[in-house]
């Protein structure tokens, strides 16, 4: 996939994450209280939610570099060769990895995005 492709695709995973915290917001606690002011605390009564948060939390850590790198890989046309693919590809494994609870499996995930990433700062310098 090409810089373009994988900066568009990241957007649309950004989605993704943001649609899966709000569904699994509204099987916790429930539409009265997410369309209401939320003014109130509501104790968490599964797991579910609070990962899909922390995923969600995770990706946007994530994303800042890898826009940031992608975006500096187009404007100077350097080829990001296969970084930014990797980098896609290693979090949309995180994703249900984390939702499932698959400890390992997700830090591997996590690890190959980085890897991702790191590639792209190195086409980025040059090397």
């Amino acid at each position: 996939m090409n810089e373009v492709t994988c900066l568009e695709l990241s957007v649309l995973f950004w989605i993704a994450h943001v649609l899966c915290q709000a569904f699994t917001a509204h099987g916790e606690f429930g539409s009265a209280y997410l369309l209401g002011p939320r003014d109130g605390k509501i104790a968490v009564k599964g797991v579910l939610h609070g990962r899909a948060t922390r995923a969600l939390n995770n990706y946007m850590e994530n994303l800042v570099p890898f826009v940031g790198l992608d975006v500096a890989l187009i404007a100077t046309q350097h080829a990001g060769g296969w970084g930014p693919t990797i980098w896609i590809l290693g979090r949309i494994a995180y994703l249900p990895l984390y939702l499932l609870g698959v400890s390992f499996a997700r830090s591997g995930a996590w690890a190959v995005a980085l890897v991702g990433l790191l590639m792209m700062l190195a086409r980025l310098a040059g090397h």
